[in-house]
């Protein structure tokens, strides 16, 4: 399993934050989500392409920002 660091534009207050962790833990391969809304990232644990989860994200309202 690999564990990623993505930030999360848009994500403003925690129900954002529940929002955006509702729609990474949807996500096939996804094993665990740890939210910081005050840095405004997510930490992904998982095997999920980037791109579902962006996707799934997005659906949500919120753009998942894929590491430098």
């Amino acid at each position: 399993m690999t564990v990623q660091v993505y930030r999360v534009s848009g994500m403003t207050c925690g129900g954002c934050a529940k929002h955006v962790e509702k729609a990474l833990r949807s996500v096939a391969g996804v094993t665990a989500v740890a939210m910081d809304v005050s840095k405004g990232t997510a930490t992904v644990e998982g095997a999920a392409a980037f791109e579902v989860m962006a996707a799934s994200v997005s659906a949500a309202g919120y753009e998942l920002i894929a590491p430098a």
